[in-house]
């Protein structure tokens, strides 16, 4: 059998998607039951990252232990990718040790190639085009606390980043209808926009929110921007802050996602986290679910 990929959430189908949702819900209810579920014995996993991670990083780490299995962490300074050994043979050398590969690298090509040359299952831990991880753990959430999310209305406001172009393979998947509001300028990738029938650019935050089921929303400047351009990203979005007060114009049972971390007071105000509507915890927590279904997903 042919090794898997997660690269971003088109390399799964729709039910497969279902069925690793379905397996972290079991997964989570067993942890709180304290019943050990050793799938991975005697497995390794290497989590290869370039940039800094807190939820993706533990929610691999103590997953792999939590299924019997041993995660190894690798930071560029750990690795001779730091001094310039091509992504492709670092593949190669980490195929022949472990059992699968995580890598957070700023590069989405260096993903690929990094994908193609290795002959172990890789897991996209986050690239400047998607986060797909993430995606898994959101779905959890809003189906935990509302049901399923297929024909639901749901509301990205911010940056069209990794963040909302892993929001419109989701509606692609799961069969959401997605309203996205940015500053102009920063919208998602036109290619990627237009392979989802059930996304739309709109034109301001409160269009987007209106009467919708989830809000959800990412920081101004993530990891791969130019630190330079913050100041004015500062003024460029701030009518995209969500707040009370645009929660307010969404459905009565809106739930509030953000994958975190988040800069109160910026893309959120101070207290919007802690808004009984906020699920922001629980969707942190269900990173561990959601990524040991995945390595069992792939693995076994």
């Amino acid at each position: 059998m042919a090794n898997r990929d997660f690269l971003t959430l088109l390399d799964c189908s729709s039910e497969e998607l279902d069925d690793i949702v379905e397996r972290a819900r079991e997964l989570k209810t067993q942890r709180q039951d304290r019943s050990l579920h050793q799938s991975l014995s005697g497995r390794t996993l290497a989590m290869v990252f370039q940039q800094n991670s807190t939820r993706t990083r533990m929610g691999f780490e103590a997953g792999m232990s939590q299924l019997g299995g041993h995660a190894v962490f690798l930071s560029p300074d750990d690795t001779q990718l730091g001094r310039g050994e091509p992504i492709s043979d670092t593949a190669r050398v980490l195929s022949e040790m472990v059992d699968a590969v995580v890598i957070r690298t700023p590069s989405h090509e260096d993903l690929v190639t990094f994908a193609e040359a290795a002959s172990v299952p890789v897991i996209n831990a986050m690239t400047s085009r998607f986060h797909p991880c993430q995606l898994l753990a959101d779905v959890q959430t809003y189906t935990e606390l509302r049901g399923p999310i297929a024909g639901r209305a749901v509301a990205f406001v911010g940056d069209g980043y990794n963040m909302c172009h892993s929001y419109i393979n989701a509606a692609r998947q799961w069969g959401f209808q997605l309203k996205i509001a940015c500053p102009e300028g920063y919208e998602p990738d036109p290619e990627i926009l237009a392979s989802c029938n059930n996304a739309v650019l709109v034109g301001s935050a409160r269009e987007a929110v209106d009467q919708a089921d989830l809000v959800v929303t990412d920081v101004w400047s993530s990891m791969g921007h130019d630190k330079e351009e913050q100041a004015g990203r500062m003024t460029r979005f701030a009518p995209y802050q969500v707040n009370e007060d645009l929660l307010d114009q969404a459905s009565p049972e809106v739930v509030f996602l953000h994958c975190l971390p988040a800069h109160r007071g910026e893309e959120v105000s101070e207290t919007l986290l802690d808004d009984p509507r906020s699920a922001v915890w629980q969707e942190a927590g269900n990173r561990l679910h959601t990524q040991k279904a995945l390595l069992e997903f792939l693995l076994t």
